[in-house]
């Protein structure tokens, strides 16, 4: 006779418990995300990184751009903690500060692939047929061209400097982007509640936007994470290359380039901006790692 008896009516304490559901989402991810040690270690870093940028002025003891000859190629001591380079500046110096730079590059290019590849991976996921075709057809080519020899071409012709490093990264990163969000899209545009949405008369644009974006966003981020790794090593080698952030403006590239031919005498001048790439471009893929483990729908619960 039990089994018959109505359900009680959800009281107060169950309707808390699901209006905290989205927190208690929010939970279960950086609870995970907790778990993977090399993940949280990125975060640090990247922390640090940012905090180092912002507080550069603070932290730091002269002028980035100050030329001291008599200081040229002097390795680290007390009062220069990581030396000085051909022109007498302070590297440790250049190196915080170059993290501005970096940092500038990475997050600059990633939100201008995001803006277009978003918009192309929607259009195409979401409409399919003709526009499906034109929109990955373009992406092939684009993807065609090799990444490196593509952004020195363009750079050519646009001229040097930080912002043509940007738009050349951003606008060249924005494939990959686009083929992920058309595939997430596809996955779930078939799904029980967007037939629902449909058959209450919304929009295709608020469907986008509430229903199909919130949900195909997650590797996005992930791959997005990895993309700042990868635009900050691009602008790394561009400078490297000569045709990315030009002088005196602090670059890690540049200051590789440089040490590269003191490697014997003065190998500190490699050393310090070699490693703020590496561990950079490291903390990014650590965090994009943490990330995926931390999002994937079929770890929940783990």
């Amino acid at each position: 006779m039990t089994d018959l008896q109505p359900e009680p009516a959800p009281g107060p304490a169950l309707l808390a418990a699901e209006s905290t559901a989205p927190v208690s989402a929010r939970g279960d991810v950086w609870r995970r995300f907790r778990r993977n040690r090399l993940a949280v270690i990125g975060l640090v870093v990247l922390t640090l990184l940012v905090l180092a940028a912002i507080l550069a002025p603070l932290i730091t003891f002269y002028d980035p751009a100050k030329l001291d000859p008599v200081l040229s190629r002097k390795p680290p001591s007390l009062k220069h903690w990581f030396g000085n380079d051909l022109l007498g500046r302070d590297l440790y110096t250049r190196v915080v500060y170059g993290s501005r730079v970096s940092l500038r590059v990475g997050i600059f290019s990633v939100v201008i692939a995001l803006a277009l590849g978003l918009t192309a991976g929607a259009a195409a996921g979401f409409y399919g047929r003709w526009i499906d075709s034109v929109l990955m057809r373009i992406t092939d080519v684009f993807l065609a061209f090799p990444y490196i020899l593509a952004a020195i071409a363009i750079i050519t012709v646009l001229g040097r400097g930080e912002a043509a490093v940007i738009f050349v990264l951003g606008g060249l990163g924005w494939m990959s982007f686009a083929r992920i969000f058309r595939s997430s899209i596809l996955s779930i545009k078939e799904t029980e509640y967007i037939e629902a949405a449909r058959a209450l008369g919304a929009s295709n644009f608020r469907i986008i936007r509430r229903h199909l974006f919130p949900n195909a966003i997650q590797p996005v981020i992930v791959y997005a994470t990895i993309f700042v790794g990868t635009a900050v090593l691009s602008e790394a080698a561009l400078s490297f290359l000569g045709v990315g952030i030009t002088e005196p403006k602090p670059a890690w590239g540049l200051m590789v380039a440089q040490g590269k031919s003191f490697l014997i005498g003065s190998p500190h001048m490699l050393f310090f901006p070699g490693a703020a790439i590496f561990v950079t471009v490291m903390a990014f893929v650590f965090v994009g790692d943490g990330l995926r483990d931390a999002l994937d729908p079929r770890l929940r619960g783990g």
